[in-house]
């Protein structure tokens, strides 16, 4: 489930005593939402906003303590703790509802947008799960008309509910994308590798198998490599050298101090470039 607690969707602070009371059985089940005003879709970096406008007027509109749903689901999937699990709703109609069942919204409204998607019903269908087994909720199932006098949650939500709230045929993860490249299909070469190994013929035509590239490009990254420590422990150990020498013929009005730094940037320099030499090569 992808669940996105309060502090990630930027909630207010509920008010107190009311926003924190708690249920005091275990819920009969989960109660289906709709929005019941018009909906129009939205990218999912937009849905977080919708979620605290709502609870904005829940709470400046309304005068409720918070948002009124245990939890919103849009229709990308994700699924927005409300009240959560512990504290009481206030969705349902009347205290004995709230009491009675978890309220999970999903964001479709009365016109505009009124059919839930797949990734919302799935995302529907987690939030279902998730009461059951951590609320705890029982089994029943149904929408806000249950019991109380409202077409809420819309006849297709309110369908999907009565019909068990199945999990989407399509509910299976998306693959990802490829390039449709095989390892039998050829890529070209850098110019400069023909020319490195003018006699190796299978370099001629300037093409390579994706499998042999992938090979010998291990091969050459990790010989590069222990070139490249190869490089700085020569360098380290000619600044040592360099600073030995120094040591037993010091240059006159040169103190110590100095020689030893000279010495060490030395080799720092002689290290650096050829380092820099290595990653250049490898670039080409």
């Amino acid at each position: 489930m992808d669940l996105i607690p309060r502090s990630a969707w930027g909630a207010r602070a509920y008010r107190t005593p009311n926003g924190a009371i708690t249920y005091s059985g275990p819920r009969r089940g989960v109660k289906l939402h709709y929005l019941g005003t018009p909906y129009s879709d939205r990218a999912h970096d937009r849905c977080a906003a919708y979620v605290r406008a709502l609870q904005a007027s829940h709470m400046d509109g309304n005068g409720w303590s918070d948002i009124g749903y245990s939890f919103v689901v849009c229709t990308h999937g994700a699924v927005y703790e409300g009240r959560g699990l512990r504290r009481r709703n206030s969705a349902n109609g009347n205290t004995a509802l709230n009491e009675q069942d978890y309220a999970v919204l999903l964001l479709v409204g009365s016109s505009g947008l009124t059919q839930p998607t797949t990734a919302q019903l799935r995302g529907a269908r987690d939030a279902i799960d998730y009461c059951r087994t951590e609320g705890p909720a029982g089994a029943w199932l149904g929408g806000h008309r249950d019991g109380y006098a409202t077409s809420c949650p819309g006849d297709a939500v309110y369908a999907w509910a009565k019909a068990g709230a199945p999990r989407p045929a399509d509910d299976t993860p998306t693959p990802k994308e490829t390039t449709g490249m095989e390892l039998t299909d050829h890529v070209q070469l850098g110019a400069w590798l023909p020319k490195r190994w003018p006699d190796d013929k299978g370099l001629a035509d300037g093409v390579i198998s994706v499998n042999t590239a992938l090979a010998s490009g291990y091969g050459y990254s990790r010989a590069a490599a222990e070139e490249s420590a190869a490089a700085r422990t020569a360098a380290e150990e000619s600044a040592a050298a360099l600073r030995a020498l120094a040591t037993e013929r010091p240059a006159p009005d040169l103190t110590p101090e100095q020689l030893d730094h000279i010495a060490d940037r030395i080799g720092e320099r002689i290290a650096a470039q050829v380092v820099d030499l290595i990653a250049a090569r490898l670039a080409t």
